[in-house]
């Protein structure tokens, strides 16, 4: 329960902060070219709170339901204005003025992106080098040629400094490009390129475990396969493992390091394991059978109840294994637009091949999904959220630049027909396009929550 209210609460700190951004691009704007803003509201329905310094300034909102917002402007095609204030009304400004209004929503939700992207770079990630361990044989990873001792330098010229960057950069790049070109270090220092067609990392919305799905696995930690704490009234403890065993091999196949060993019984829930330990210069035999248990994400995987003797790593092992990725600030504000632009560019190539049936319609995310992920990343840390926030933002920006009426990219559209026509749409036709626009969203909001709704039962 703690789990979902806290899921809850980050889903709506994003809405809040990317509505408030998107919205205040609008509302800041449109005051700077001297269109009159009545209402700035972040959320709909009945006002929490309220705010007016004078007559003339726009009124601040805070709404009860926090999914949205808007920015009221003074408008004669919504209510009768004054004579003196009729040069105020936004209908009565500009082509340009107009369309600098309706555009500088998006344009916010972009900025903020490239902001928050900064931040993330600057501020720095770390995590494990990108060193593979293991290749499984006929698989994707293989077929390219990729090695164990390899280390992943960059994917299409991305840098991939740690496993998550890795494997973000394989799962977006592959999305519109014919082929991956991933750039390796193999074990003796030496830097190459091995190819892998995008077609061999697939459709990603029916890929649970990317890694797997290329035939891909860590170098694992030296941590050796020694048991430490066995927790009582668990399969471990039940099954006669003790502090200080060493394990030996597991269904006859030999097992070094403890990593190897928490990724075999994660992977076997129900399935009964024969397991040999050294004790005390003496083999033990067991037989095993992780329990079924369900992690955050749902995922179910096996558990004993054990954990790894305490082993402290050496600074050389250290090094090895863990990485730091930071940037200057100077520097990090280049790569924060270029980043900006390239999940710009992949929201468009993922929404034209979901229209043109090139993708599965599991590509979209509902509110349930970015709920998920919001409590996700703001569990994780800061600068995780930030970084999703960033992403959503994009997403956000993009969509409201799509030519359908109700969204900025239908007002821009009517904008265009008015120069081209010089003189601007009939009622009847706006009137019509917003009908056909909202049944458009509609349809697109029923299908996304649709989705969610499959991804809980599958």
């Amino acid at each position: 329960m703690d789990d979902i209210l806290f899921k809850i609460l980050a889903f709506i700190v994003a809405v809040g902060v990317l509505v408030a951004i998107h919205e205040f691009g609008h509302f800041w704007v449109a005051r700077k070219l001297g269109v009159k803003v009545l209402r700035f509201s972040i959320g709909f329905g009945r006002p929490l709170w309220r705010r007016q310094t004078s007559p003339d300034a726009p009124e601040y909102v805070i709404a009860a339901i926090p999914l949205g917002g808007y920015v009221k402007m003074l408008d004669e095609n919504e209510g009768p204005v004054a004579p003196e204030e009729a040069k105020r009304a936004f209908n009565r400004q500009s082509l340009w003025v107009r369309s600098a209004v309706v555009v500088a929503g998006p344009l916010f939700n972009f900025l903020f992106a490239i902001v928050a992207f900064w931040g993330v770079m600057a501020l720095g990630d770390t995590g494990l080098r990108p060193w593979i361990g293991a290749v499984e044989p006929n698989s994707p990873a293989q077929r390219a040629g990729l090695q164990v001792g390899d280390e992943i330098v960059s994917v299409n010229g991305e840098v991939t400094p740690i496993w998550s960057s890795a494997i973000e950069k394989i799962a977006t790049e592959s999305v519109g490009a014919p082929e991956l070109k991933i750039r390796v270090r193999d074990a003796a220092g030496n830097e190459q390129v091995r190819v892998m067609p995008s077609s061999d990392v697939g459709d990603l919305s029916q890929t649970k475990n990317l890694m797997a799905h290329l035939g891909l696995d860590r170098e694992p930690y030296p941590v050796p396969a020694v048991f430490g704490e066995i927790i009582e009234g668990e399969v471990a403890d039940q099954a006669g493992v003790r502090t200080g065993d060493r394990i030996v091999t597991v269904d006859g196949k030999p097992i070094e390091y403890w990593g190897t060993w928490v990724d075999y019984v994660q992977q076997r829930p129900g399935q009964a394991i024969d397991l040999v330990v050294d004790r005390d210069g003496a083999s033990v035999s067991f037989e095993l059978t992780p329990a079924p248990f369900a992690q955050k994400d749902g995922a179910v995987v096996g558990r004993i109840g054990a954990r790894n003797e305490r082993y402290q790593m050496t600074e050389a092992e250290e090094a090895h294994f863990h990485a730091e990725y930071r940037l200057g600030i100077g520097e990090a504000f280049p790569a924060a637009v270029a980043e900006t632009g390239r999940y710009s560019l992949l929201t468009l190539k993922v929404m034209w091949r979901i229209v043109t049936g090139q993708a599965s319609i599991h590509n979209l995310s509902g509110p349930i999904t970015i709920a998920d992920a919001a409590g996700k990343t703001a569990s994780i840390g800061f600068v995780y959220f930030l970084k999703f926030l960033a992403i959503v933002s994009i997403s956000l920006g993009v969509l409201n630049l799509l030519p359908v009426p109700v969204l900025d990219g239908g007002h821009l559209l009517y904008f265009a027909i008015e120069g081209i026509k010089g003189s601007p749409l009939s009622e009847s036709a706006m009137l019509q396009g917003q009908k056909i626009g909202l049944l458009l969203l509609l349809g697109l909001m029923s299908l996304a929550f649709y989705v969610d709704i499959l991804r809980i039962m599958d």
